[in-house]
């Protein structure tokens, strides 16, 4: 990730008509865009430990596949994905910028916890996992319709100095 980028962050959107295919198509962007940013800062001197980094970009592609079949399921369709990248804090060597991911639909209604359906039954756990992988998650009205928005922190990058060998 480059020093400009690092210090300024930077924000994609993808637009979303249609109703088959949205949520590999939205992880597939997510996963194009961590990449090219170098989230969560894999690689760098100082960065995260590699299993913290791929479960860390696997956690955003599971808020952003809920996100999404939740929009699919109860919103009508999503029509808007956007992901923002802040700035690094120059305090922490290493790090990446914490992530906002925002999913737009037409609907107004807000999302409603569902109680849990019996093991294994599909369905009903979306909002427990934003609750769970999101440092925090709302809802901002849009319009007509609504964005489901969410903050993922970077990890935390490995404080034990490198060794050599």
């Amino acid at each position: 990730m480059t020093d400009a980028l690092r210090s300024a962050g930077q924000t994609r959107r993808l637009g979303l008509y249609g109703r088959s295919g949205q949520t590999g198509r939205c992880r597939d962007f997510c996963r194009a865009a961590l990449a090219d940013w170098g989230w969560p800062g894999c690689g760098e001197p100082g960065g995260p430990a590699d299993e913290d980094c791929a479960a860390a970009v696997e956690d955003v592609l599971l808020l952003v596949s809920e996100a999404v079949t939740n929009a699919s399921l109860h919103g009508g369709g999503p029509t808007e994905l956007a992901i923002t990248l802040a700035p690094a804090d120059p305090r922490r060597p290493g790090a990446s910028g914490d992530l906002r991911i925002e999913v737009s639909d037409a609907s107004p209604d807000l999302p409603v916890e569902r109680p849990p359906g019996p093991p294994g039954r599909p369905g009903g756990h979306g909002l427990m996992v934003l609750n769970r992988l999101a440092r925090a998650w709302g809802v901002t009205p849009r319009g007509t319709g609504k964005s489901v928005w969410m903050e993922v922190a970077a990890p935390v990058p490995d404080p034990s100095p490198a060794t050599g060998g």
